[in-house]
């Protein structure tokens, strides 16, 4: 026997233990996550409101080099939206230079008498003297007084910068005669008709709101079908948990949520130095003692329509987490635990790869095991059955709150069991394998501290057909 054959059933073992372990830690945060309570918003609340019982609500529209149809048909929903029309206002914040962006929305405006326009000029102007004067005076804006950003005025041009800039300067307008509520939406995002209302009960009982989301063209293609998946894994059943009676760090979604404009305003506004701004945001509110509650009715958007698009987000996701999970969670003022209990909310994402390893090698080991050739200590078989019991039962949820949460866009039996084919096990397997390809640009991008500019997710307004049954 040589060398190799003499070390190569401990290499085995060796690399047996790994892979379970690895899934078994991975599951076992799933299993926390699941075991959180979801503070849900009760929506039969609705009917008792009172005429005093409406909050003025302040949607942000943030736009880049937008199709003008996919606006027209965000623009739809928002027309159907069931609030008193004297609370609220919808404002579009394009970039000022972003001189076709605005064109096609001052044509909108003759379509939809409700939108305002707020072009966003360069902060080398006047009007930016409002955001430099509150980061002054705030030192929750740990970003504007420490770091080696300390002051920089020259922030990048992306969603953030648009959103800095209309809030600050609509506070102003309103010069303290109103608290409100702000919430923002994607390019794409269709709320559905009780958004607001939603967020009317809501804030009665949380300081922070967020809707869920679901994809509207699951079945466009291949790589929708798997981009879709990921919200119906994170979104749809995972995310809610975060809310957890205020136990758990949680993140805002990027869109349909809410906040009061004065909360915002206290903790600093938003932070331009990260790639996207959803995950410290929503970690700042919860280190500040404000509570999460979830909109169950979603947002419909679109997802990429093939993979290198949906890498080109991912990465970007990835990117904004590492950044999130580092420096500003010391500046916020968290514990070395709680520092730690955010970074369970990103694990799952890192360790979608190992449902590819962990199974198919559990699966190995318990074959071995009946056909009489297993070289494992006989104590693997149970953490491999362990896992494959876990991983079915948890993927039979996953499919099930699947099935359900795509009757919402999807409108027939069999167009639903066609989704679920195209996000068969086997195919979900290639697919987390696909997202070790952001994973791996998103944390190069935090380590060269890339990702400042917006990189757009291009729309092709999928959901338009959609839209028009839904608001009908």
């Amino acid at each position: 026997m040589n060398d190799f054959q003499a070390i190569l059933p401990y290499a085995l073992i060796g690399f047996f233990v790994l892979t379970q372990v690895l899934y078994l830690m991975s599951t076992a945060v799933d299993l926390y996550l699941y075991s959180l309570p979801v503070n849900w918003v009760d929506m039969s609340e609705a009917d008792r409101l009172g005429p005093g019982d409406y909050p003025y609500i302040v949607l942000y529209y943030p736009v880049l080099a937008e199709l003008e149809e996919t606006m027209r048909t965000t623009l739809t929903s928002l027309g159907a939206l069931d609030y008193p029309r004297d609370r609220y206002r919808v404002v579009a914040i394009p970039n000022a230079n972003d001189t076709a962006t605005v064109a096609s929305l001052e044509r909108l405006q003759r379509e939809f008498p409700f939108l305002q326009l707020m072009p966003v000029p360069p902060t080398s102007d006047a009007s930016w003297r409002v955001v430099w004067d509150a980061w002054n005076g705030n030192d929750k804006a740990y970003w504007w007084h420490r770091g080696p950003r300390t002051r920089n005025r020259d922030l990048p041009p992306k969603k953030t910068r648009q959103l800095i800039y209309a809030f600050y300067n609509t506070v102003a307008d309103f010069g303290g005669r109103e608290d409100f509520l702000i919430d923002y939406i994607d390019a794409d995002s269709c709320p559905p008709r009780d958004h607001l209302l939603a967020a009317a009960v809501g804030i009665r009982h949380y300081d922070v709101l967020q809707a869920q989301n679901i994809a509207g063209n699951l079945n466009h293609t291949m790589a929708t079908s798997w981009h879709a998946f990921d919200h119906m894994a994170w979104d749809g059943l995972k995310y809610p948990h975060l809310s957890a009676n205020g136990r758990q760090p949680y993140w805002v979604l990027g869109k349909g949520l809410f906040f009061r404009a004065s909360d915002l305003v206290e903790l600093g506004g938003f932070h331009p130095w990260l790639t996207i701004e959803d995950p410290e945001v929503g970690m700042r509110f919860w280190a500040n003692g404000r509570r999460l509650g979830i909109i169950e009715n979603p947002l419909i958007e679109e997802v990429p329509s093939t993979l290198m698009k949906g890498i080109t987000q991912r990465k970007r996701w990835v990117a904004g987490f590492f950044q999130s999970l580092g420096t500003p969670l010391k500046e916020m003022g968290m514990t070395r635990w709680q520092r730690f209990k955010a970074w369970l909310n990103f694990l799952p994402c890192l360790s979608l790869s190992m449902n590819v390893l962990g199974i198919p090698i559990g699966v190995w080991a318990l074959w071995t095991w009946l056909d009489g050739t297993f070289i494992l200590p006989q104590w693997a078989v149970g953490l491999a059955a362990f896992n494959i019991a876990t991983y079915v039962v948890m993927l039979l949820i996953l499919y099930w709150s699947t099935w359900k949460r795509s009757a919402l866009v999807l409108g027939s039996v069999r167009s639903r069991l066609w989704y679920l084919l195209r996000v068969n096990p086997v195919f979900l397997s290639i697919w987390w394998l696909v997202w070790l390809v952001p994973l791996w640009i998103g944390y190069r991008m935090y380590v060269h501290d890339r990702g400042l500019v917006w990189e757009r997710t291009e729309k092709i307004n999928a959901n338009e057909p959609l839209m028009q049954q839904l608001v009908r």
